[in-house]
């Protein structure tokens, strides 16, 4: 079925009162679909429809909710129907709704706690913001490396039916250092005296509480895990991220830096869900800043007023010469931007970039001057548009110009992500839009310089 006709459905379904058919119907829908119907809903429906959720389904229903209607939908439930949630939610997913509300919601969802979750709560809202450690479940199972296969399956058995485990499970000594892991199938097929050290794969990957999340999304791409085991500082293993979260945050990274790179500042959560006060603040900042910046681009050209005036014919090639320097600027900070954010390349690597990026340059900007000199050739002899007795010397100042713009552009997209993560900053703060005003201030000086150059004696 549509989501749509789900939701009809279900509406109808709550608006009669039919609430066995209520529940059938929600039942079989997996929690992500659940959460896309809920906002379709009215509010009051929600409330009842939650109600009537298995306590499972309903947790896992809020877990994937988008964070807008999550909290709206949160403040319509009783204490006792919050506490119940709290209690059926994983602890990574429980820290990241806690994370994400206003602290007033927080401090009263945290009152409902149970003594025991509240100090798991605590302690993994006590990481920084943006850390592991506030992305990993203390919910998992280990075993000892004494111990034989019997002995580790039984333990799988007793403790395991609560954890979160997958075709793996990790070995830890008796401090609680991460020595190996061990995977289950392996496990359950060996003999069951054989002994756990012999069976387990030693000096796997890992991260620290402590790294950003950014550190195990990489590692879960680079070396294809659907686990990762988080230590601390002594090695002691802390708890374990699941490649769901991981998707999730190598989701809201790519989001933040794109919308970064197109000029604003990152969005609170999707676009129909953010108020029209923080969108138009949002945007506004940015978009004051670039208009500033565009106004020192009047300001040259009236420095250049005399040569305009002198030569009219300069004045028609201004779009096609800063727009051209815009877009190669563009083009090098979005790859560089990408390329850091991949670790492709690293800071020390800014010499190397900045080579390739000059005989890039060059290369493109002698491809665009040619087409712009062929341009204007053509045009003068088809009749088109008469450039004069000097449209040679013209040709040739556009194709100069374009080299110069397009090798100007390219270098300051490709050095500004560096300069801006060598300040502590977000290279995706170096937006296109910020490289092309950039590029079109440097391109109006580059183009009247050469033309005063070439031209001069001629038409100036």
């Amino acid at each position: 079925m549509e989501t749509e006709t789900v939701a009809q459905e279900l509406a109808r379904l709550i608006t009669d009162r039919n609430w066995q058919a209520v529940r059938a119907t929600a039942s079989k829908l997996p929690a992500p679909e659940l959460a896309d119907i809920l906002p379709e809903l009215e509010k009051s429906h929600r409330v009842l429809l939650f109600r009537i959720l298995p306590r499972e389904l309903a947790a896992d229903t809020v877990a994937y909710m988008e964070s807008g209607t999550r909290d709206e939908f949160l403040k319509n439930l009783t204490d006792e129907e919050a506490r119940q949630l709290l209690a059926n939610l994983s602890p990574d997913d429980r820290t990241e709704l806690l994370s994400e509300l206003p602290s007033q919601a927080t401090r009263r969802l945290l009152n409902l706690l149970s003594p025991e979750d509240l100090a798991e709560a605590r302690n993994l809202l006590g990481y920084p913001e943006q850390s592991v450690g506030r992305l990993m479940t203390p919910d998992y199972v280990s075993v000892r490396p004494e111990w034989t296969a019997s002995q580790a399956t039984r333990h799988i058995r007793q403790y395991g039916r609560d954890s979160e485990i997958f075709d793996q499970v990790y070995v830890t000594d008796r401090q609680g250092k991460l020595v190996g892991r061990i995977y289950l199938r392996k496990l359950i097929f060996t003999h069951p005296d054989t002994p756990v050290t012999t069976l387990m794969e030693s000096g796997i990957q890992s991260v620290s509480a402590f790294d950003d999340r950014e550190v195990a999304v990489r590692t879960v791409e680079h070396y294809d895990l659907n686990v990762l085991p988080v230590v601390g500082s002594d090695g002691v293993l802390l708890g374990i991220i699941t490649v769901d979260d991981v998707l999730d945050v190598a989701e809201k990274e790519a989001t933040e830096d794109i919308q970064k790179m197109g000029g604003l500042e990152a969005l609170s959560g999707p676009y129909l869900q953010v108020s029209f006060p923080s969108m138009v603040r949002k945007r506004g900042g940015w978009l004051a800043l670039l208009f500033l910046g565009e106004m020192l681009t009047a300001t040259a050209m009236s420095y250049y007023e005399h040569e305009i005036a002198s030569a009219v014919v300069l004045a028609l090639f201004i779009p096609l010469i800063i727009s051209s320097g815009g877009n190669s600027g563009s083009q090098a900070a979005s790859l560089i931007i990408r390329s850091l954010a991949l670790e492709e390349v690293r800071p020390r690597d800014w010499f190397r970039v900045f080579h390739r990026e000059v005989l890039t340059g060059v290369a493109l900007g002698t491809v665009l001057g040619s087409i712009g000199f062929v341009r204007v050739v053509l045009w003068q002899h088809l009749g088109i548009t008469n450039y004069g007795e000097h449209y040679l010397l013209v040709g040739f100042t556009i194709w100069a110009s374009l080299i110069g713009v397009v090798l100007f552009g390219s270098l300051a997209g490709s050095m500004l992500p560096f300069v801006m993560r060598s300040f502590g900053f977000d290279p995706a703060a170096s937006s296109a839009p910020f490289v092309a005003t950039l590029v079109d201030v440097t391109g109006l000086v580059i183009y009247f310089s050469i033309a005063h150059f070439i031209l001069r004696g001629a038409l100036l």
